[in-house]
């Protein structure tokens, strides 16, 4: 399989990156092992994760998500094949949040422990935190990359103009700099992303992993009508948002390509992806080997123009 750059990291990682917020929540540990073992037989090794997965299920705290990952890497001996990135920043309860140095400095260590691991590939910021001096968060990043416990550092949820003002002040003070930002992307929500970060992006050569990448799973097809809310824990959440004019129209420019190609809805949302500037790795999930391997051929699948234009067409936002 052919690997990407990673914005100026040195890192090199599948065009498609697991998305981790399901282990532990609809994703049992067994299945998760399997999971894990067959995304790396199939060539891939770019793992995405978060300390606060899953905090919002009930009886959850956050930390499943990276203590099932961890147990896997443990027991499997794989961490040399993987590039593994988490997050910090998000809600942990009892004032646990935010990018303060010393916080950062405690996160890691609780994120380190429960991947059982000695380092973290890609460390991002989960949310921007405007009331903490970006040369205060950077530095703090600084210190990890020093100490071997972080690789690179990214950004999750940022804007344009806050991303930009974090690169220049990376530059200005000699610290690392966001090597990837992991902004939402996909046919349904583009607007926000193209309008600015798109551009930013491709021209300072930081990575993009967009998250949702089909959609909270409305762009496999499987949500065409209100009654299929029922299919998925978040299927509600996923037609609320997403079950309408223009969601309709892009499912039917789907079905018209996959039916071309013979692929599915998902392969070709994810080809399409692939297709735009400055997009590295589209974050996915998946709950079965049957879905996994539905992930690996949409890597494989090459849309021509006319493809590309018609799904742009239909997915354009008035």
């Amino acid at each position: 399989m052919q690997l990407r750059s990673l914005g100026r990291s040195g890192l090199q990682v599948s065009p498609l990156c697991f998305g981790g917020n399901v282990f532990g929540w609809t994703v049992d540990e067994a299945t998760a092992f399997s999971l894990l073992d067959a995304w790396l037989d199939a060539g891939f090794n770019f793992i995405d994760t978060a300390d606060v997965y899953s905090r919002w299920a009930p009886g959850h705290v956050g930390g499943e998500s990276e203590a099932m990952i961890g147990k896997w890497l443990k027991k499997s001996g794989q961490r040399h094949r993987v590039v593994l990135a988490t997050k910090v920043g998000k809600d942990m309860g009892g004032g646990k949040h935010g990018l303060r140095p010393e916080y950062i400095r405690q996160a890691v260590e609780a994120s380190l422990q429960r991947l059982q691991t000695d380092h973290i590939d890609l460390y991002q910021s989960h949310d921007d935190d405007a009331s903490v001096p970006l040369s205060e968060t950077l530095e703090a990043y600084a210190e990890l990359i020093k100490a071997g416990k972080v690789r690179a550092i990214g950004a999750s949820n940022y804007s344009a103009p806050r991303l930009l003002e974090a690169l220049h002040t990376s530059q200005k003070l000699g610290l690392p700099r966001y090597e990837s930002l992991q902004p939402l992307y996909n046919l349904c929500d583009r607007a926000v992303f193209e309008n600015a970060l798109q551009p930013l992006c491709v021209a300072q050569q930081v990575g993009v992993i967009n998250f949702y990448a089909l959609a909270a799973g409305f762009l496999t097809g499987k949500y065409r009508s209100a009654a299929d809310a029922a299919k998925s824990v978040r299927g509600k959440n996923t037609t609320n948002k997403y079950l309408n004019a223009r969601g309709l129209r892009i499912l039917a420019a789907l079905d018209q390509v996959a039916e071309r190609y013979a692929a599915t809805p998902a392969q070709v949302a994810l080809a399409w992806q692939l297709a735009q500037p400055g997009i590295t790795a589209p974050i996915a999930s998946a709950t079965s080997l049957a879905q996994l391997q539905e992930l690996v051929g949409a890597v494989q699948l090459q849309l021509d123009g006319d493809a590309l234009a018609s799904l742009s067409d239909a997915s354009a936002e008035a």
